[in-house]
């Protein structure tokens, strides 16, 4: 009965971890370019009571299928879904989404590159191109201080628009993919980082090769479907609760015994 109580537990736990991953794609429902996570399980080892295909007791018999007891569950992976977000329009020229494969390549505070698709860019002090947290687009892109107008075209072509009807070409943005994006390290931020299981950034030009385009004046939302996040978590929450009755039937049941007199 003990081996009931301690099955039930794993179930609880993994719903616990379950319901904080729902929690961690709400709450981030309106956050640029995030990608939700989904948690993965999988069934843990087997107490082999029969061995099916042993001997039976019969001579020369053999069980079909034994008895083979489960001893629960555990929490494989949290996987993110790269799927596409919806495209907010903001008008802000300076807001850029990806509309397909690839993420904006920044350099952090720290020298290290990381990775996003966020697209929700400004200047600095000096005209570089940077993200909400001061980290520099790659490869760098300074605007100078007396463009009229910023255009990025579908390419990753950056110009501007000067005095005297003047266009000058003042960068051109790349984007990176990987060969498995779900390996990705989360950084926060909205950054990602490459891991041995994402494998290398691949660079590449926007709209070639399988890239996505560059929009401008819009952002790629979360791609958190709202109705589905909370199917997920009263699902989550049955589930815990199943497994927290299995503990009480399990305890009962104990009780029951130990009650037994002679």
């Amino acid at each position: 009965m003990m081996r009931a109580l301690w099955t039930a537990a794993t179930g609880m736990a993994a719903q616990t971890t379950n319901v904080d991953v729902i929690s961690n794609n709400l709450a981030n429902v309106n956050t640029a370019g995030f990608k939700r996570g989904r948690a993965n399980f999988q069934d843990l080892m087997y107490q082999q009571v029969k061995t099916p295909g042993s001997e039976s007791s019969g001579a020369g018999t053999q069980l079909p299928s034994g008895i083979q007891i489960g001893l629960g569950v555990q929490t494989s992976s949290v996987t993110s879904i790269f799927s596409a977000g919806s495209l907010k329009q903001t008008d802000n020229p300076l807001d850029l989404a990806i509309k397909g494969r690839g993420f904006f390549e920044v350099l952090t505070a720290s020298g290290d590159l990381a990775y996003t698709r966020g697209g929700s860019f400004s200047t600095d002090s000096q005209g570089q191109l940077v993200t909400a947290n001061g980290d520099v687009v790659q490869p760098g892109i300074t605007i100078p201080p007396d463009a009229l107008g910023i255009n990025i075209a579908e390419d990753g072509t950056v110009s501007v628009d000067q005095q005297g009807a003047q266009t000058s070409i003042v960068g051109q943005l790349t984007t990176v993919d990987f060969s498995n994006p779900g390996g990705l390290k989360l950084m926060g931020g909205s950054l990602y980082a490459p891991t041995i299981a994402s494998g290398a950034a691949i660079a590449g030009t926007p709209g070639l090769n399988g890239f996505g385009i560059i929009g401008q004046g819009m952002l790629e939302m979360a791609n958190v479907n709202i109705v589905e996040e909370m199917v997920n978590l009263i699902a989550g929450q049955r589930a815990y609760e199943m497994n927290s009755k299995a503990i009480q039937a399990a305890d009962e049941m104990l009780q029951a015994a130990n009650s037994v007199k002679r």
